[in-house]
């Protein structure tokens, strides 16, 4: 009954926002579209995007302003889901939003390491991350260095890895992505256990346990294909956490000699004999059926529960990722069919 009480109101409102996602039919019609200022009309008439879009003039239709107000759309709903939330789901809501900092300090690196002379516009993250992160943009942008960049953190938890990199003088732009991924997902696993209490702890912990080992094979295979990269250095790439990948599987991904035995031994994971590794999914959309599922069965299996709120979080960044490929696929004057293979298929 105390869950129930607990998660009435936001679990209301949740469904309420999740009503406006798209389905299946929509990205069918989008994806038959011929332009990007058709996409444009076609969301427009949508209630999740119609008053995110409706003052895009004409002139400024092109794919890096909608992409933004994607995000804003993200931002909006997770701000109302922030302030009709209690003490416990604010708690949560602020360890969700860890990987949303580290995009953007990642972000931020790029800037500086190819001095560029002016930041990338970033105003349209500004008020949200003001309010909801420990970050401050206005700071940030300032930055001019690493070593300014790296200052204008303190007073976060990003300030301490950082300086040792920063300290080391022989960091590149690689070891600062690698120790934030790390750092983040690292933080995340500790975290949760201070925020999250029995069947709530168990449900992310699973979730976030099957995202690190999907990333890691991901991780793996990308180093061999395309870097050759030896196992060491493959070691040093990795979150190191293992939930379903035991040490020993883990072990023969990275030290086996080519692709074609790290295709066998993936197939022994539990991820890919649930999720027809062996009908043609990719790594990378095998990352994404899982995720999918696991996050479905949550919601179904805990209604009154953290879950719901997460569920919504993951299918909303879901579908922005979503419209983000759709667009750059019309942009290109793709087939709708091959728009959809892109999509990997619409996800139910």
């Amino acid at each position: 009954m105390g869950n129930i009480l607990t998660y009435s109101g936001i679990v209301t409102k949740v469904r309420a926002m999740q009503a406006k996602l798209l389905t299946p039919e929509d990205y069918k019609n989008i994806a038959a579209l011929g332009s990007v200022p058709d996409i444009v009309a076609y969301l427009r008439e949508k209630p999740a995007y119609r008053d995110i879009l409706a003052n895009l003039d004409d002139d400024m239709i092109h794919r890096g302003n909608i992409e933004k107000l994607l995000m804003q759309s993200f931002y909006g709903d997770y701000t109302r889901l922030f302030r009709f939330a209690g003490m416990h789901q604010k708690q949560f809501l602020k360890l969700y939003i860890t990987q949303h900092e580290v995009q953007l300090i990642n972000y931020c690196l790029r800037i500086v390491f190819n001095h560029y002379e002016a930041p990338f516009d970033l105003d349209y993250k500004k008020l949200f991350f003001d309010s909801y992160t420990q970050l401050s943009i206005d700071r940030l942008i300032t930055s001019k260095n690493i070593e300014e960049l790296v200052d204008n953190l303190q007073g976060t938890e990003y300030y301490a890895p950082l300086k040792l990199l920063r300290d080391s003088n022989a960091a590149t732009l690689f070891d600062y992505d690698l120790a934030l991924d790390l750092y983040a997902f690292s933080t995340l696993w500790k975290k949760r256990k201070k925020v999250l209490k029995n069947k709530e702890l168990e449900v992310f912990t699973r979730d976030c346990g099957s995202q690190i080992d999907l990333l890691n094979m991901q991780w793996i295979y990308r180093a061999k294909k395309y870097y050759n990269m030896t196992p060491p250095d493959i070691y040093s790439l990795l979150i190191p956490i293992n939930y379903r990948i035991k040490t020993d599987l883990l072990r023969e991904l990275v030290e086996c000699p080519s692709l074609n035995e790290f295709v066998s031994i993936a197939r022994k994971t539990s991820y890919a004999q649930k999720y027809n590794f062996d009908q043609g999914y990719t790594l990378e959309r095998m990352y994404t059926e899982c995720l999918y599922h696991l996050h479905l069965a949550d919601r179904r299996s805990n209604p009154n529960s953290i879950a719901v709120v997460n569920t919504y979080l993951f299918l909303k960044e879901l579908e922005i990722n979503q419209l983000t490929t759709v667009l750059e696929c019309v942009r290109y004057n793709l087939t709708p069919s091959e728009t959809m293979r892109y999509l990997g298929g619409i996800i139910k």
